[in-house]
C-alpha cells in the first residue's frame, strides 16, 4: 500500500453482474483499495437493458429463438460484446454471450446482503458471481444458487434462503428497489459508475481520472483510457 497517498475519501462503485464492462473493470477497481488505503462502497445498479436494446433469447448453440430487437439494436449488442471481449482477452477472462437478458436484481440483493457481512465476504461474493456467470455456469435468478454463493463467500445465510421471505423478498428487496429509484434520480445510468466527492465517472475508461482524483488531483487531468483494465 502506498501510505503517502492514503486517503479517507469515500469511493462508491455501482455494478451489475450482467454487464461485461463492469466485470472486466473489477480487478482494476479492486487495485484502488490497496493503492489509496480505502474501502470501496459497492452498490448494485440493476440495468433495464430491454428498455433500450430490446430483448432476445438464444438456445445453447447460439441460435436466436425469440427476439423483439431491431436490426440496429442487434448491431449495438454485437458491437458491445466484441468490444468487451477485446479487453477481456488481455486478462484471459471468458465472456460467453448470455442467452437472455437476465434479471440480476436477486444477485444485487445478494450483494447488499454480503455487504452486511463485511468487506472480505463482499469481495469474495463478487468474485464468485462474475466468473461462473460469464461462463454460463450460474443461474442468477435462482435463490438457492445465490444463497450457495453467499455461503461459499463466507456469509452467514441464516434466514436468507428461508426468505427471500426473510431478506430477499422482504427487507432486501425493499432496499434494492428503493436504491434503483434513487440511482435514477441521481442520474446514474450505466455500469461501472464511480462516484467520488459528488463527481460521477461512468465507464472503466475513466479509471485514470478516478485514480487522479483519489491522489489529490495532482498534475494535469488525465485523458480517458482503456489500458487500466490491465491493472491489478
Amino acid at each position: 500500500m502506498n501510505t503517502e497517498l492514503k486517503t479517507a475519501q469515500k469511493l462508491e462503485v455501482y455494478i451489475d453482474f450482467k454487464s461485461p464492462y463492469a466485470y472486466i473493470a473489477k480487478d482494476a477497481t479492486y487495485a484502488l483499495e490497496a493503492e489509496f488505503g480505502i474501502e470501496i462502497d459497492w452498490y448494485p445498479l440493476t440495468l433495464n437493458i430491454g428498455s433500450y436494446l430490446g430483448t432476445a433469447k438464444t438456445n445453447k448453440t447460439g441460435k436466436v429463438i425469440e427476439s423483439n430487437r431491431s436490426r440496429f439494436q442487434w448491431m449495438a449488442v454485437k458491437y458491445a460484446y466484441m468490444d468487451a471481449r477485446r479487453y477481456a482477452s488481455l486478462r484471459n477472462i471468458t465472456l460467453r454471450g448470455t442467452q437472455k437478458i437476465w434479471d440480476t436484481s436477486l444477485s444485487g440483493i445478494g450483494l447488499l446482503f454480503a455487504k452486511l457481512q463485511g468487506h472480505d465476504v463482499l469481495k469474495n461474493y463478487i468474485d464468485l458471481i462474475y466468473e461462473p456467470f460469464w461462463k454460463r455456469e450460474l443461474d442468477l435468478e435462482d435463490i438457492k444458487v445465490v444463497s450457495n454463493v453467499l455461503e461459499k463467500a463466507g456469509a452467514d445465510t441464516s434466514g436468507f434462503e428461508d426468505g427471500f421471505e426473510a431478506y430477499a423478498a422482504g427487507e432486501g428487496r425493499e432496499i434494492h428497489d428503493q436504491l434503483q429509484e434513487d440511482i435514477l434520480d441521481r442520474g446514474y445510468f450505466g455500469v461501472p459508475t464511480y462516484v467520488l466527492d459528488d463527481e460521477v465517472y461512468f465507464g472503466r475508461e475513466h479509471l485514470p481520472r478516478v485514480r487522479w482524483h483519489l491522489g489529490g488531483r495532482n498534475g494535469p487531468l488525465p485523458d480517458i483510457a482503456n489500458d487500466t483494465v490491465l491493472a491489478s
